[in-house]
């Protein structure tokens, strides 16, 4: 049994070390990638909405790993981009009769 407690730990502890290396990655990439500013509200947002953080995090890792991005997006280059990203909200009108 403990060969196997051991063997999990080894797994699970690789795990761990791939996913520490793919967030480091991700945040050099997003450093180069954005302004402090832009950084900044990107991490705010993330505390609120981490899907959409993390859907426009892939795409301007995508965009900077194309080489499509030439200079860091700034807070207001960043605002349009989450603008774009969002789903429309739907407006409701409610009539009485």
């Amino acid at each position: 049994m403990s060969e196997e407690q051991d063997k999990a730990r080894v797994e699970s502890q690789a795990a761990g070390q791939g996913q520490a290396q793919e967030k480091a990655m991700r945040d050099m990439i997003l450093r180069v990638t954005l302004t402090t500013d832009a950084r900044d509200r990107l991490m705010n947002i993330r505390m609120v909405k981490p899907d959409l953080a993390k859907s426009v995090e892939d795409y301007l890792i995508r965009m900077a790993s194309g080489g499509k991005v030439k200079k860091p997006l700034t807070d207001d280059e960043l605002k349009q981009l989450l603008t774009s990203a969002q789903q429309p909200r739907r407006e409701f009108k409610i009539t009485r009769i």
